[in-house]
């Protein structure tokens, strides 16, 4: 498997990502990962609308918070735009989360299992066994529009610069 040392860090510090890096204009791969009330999720049934993934290491820090507040305010703008949170948290958590925190426009789903997503797009954090921070927009083709791997682990992505990609692409 691909190793990437040094394209992120976290607190300063750099860390290994595994997996192929992502690129604007491949072909974004199908992934599996785990829905709230456990069942499948399959990135390959979003097909024919255009999608934003929202990659966060743990919803339970601030900064992974935020992010997932901010997209789900923003997914009201956005028709026929399917906006996925994916992080390493249990479903059972992302459950708990999206009550308490009001997550309602938004699907959150957990890459926990099998790290299909993180491997796939090049996102896993191997010291942490966390996914890293960044967003991704593919288009109603499977084509990848935009990628944010976010340097710092600890800092927020451009939102402002997804948003401007997204609108272009609407």
């Amino acid at each position: 498997m691909e190793k990437h040392k040094g394209m992120i860090t976290f607190g300063g510090n750099p860390l290994t990502l595994s997996g192929p890096l992502t690129k604007v204009g491949n072909i974004a791969p199908d992934f599996t990962a785990i829905n709230k009330d456990l069942s499948p999720f399959k990135f390959s049934d979003t097909k024919g609308k255009l999608r934003v993934i929202s990659v966060v290491p743990s919803i339970d820090t601030g900064i992974c918070d935020a992010q997932t507040r901010r997209f789900n305010k923003e997914a009201a703008s956005f028709n026929d735009v399917e906006i996925i949170t994916i992080s390493v948290d249990l479903p059972f958590a992302l459950g708990r989360y999206c009550g308490a925190a009001g997550i309602d426009k938004i699907k959150t789903v957990s890459d926990h299992k099998d790290l299909d997503f993180g491997k796939k797009y090049g996102f896993v954090v191997d010291e942490l066994r966390l996914l890293s921070r960044g967003i991704i927009i593919v288009d109603k083709d499977d084509t990848i529009k935009y990628v944010e791997y976010v340097s710092e682990i600890a800092e927020h992505p451009n939102y402002d610069k997804a948003f401007e990609e997204l609108k272009k692409l609407m």
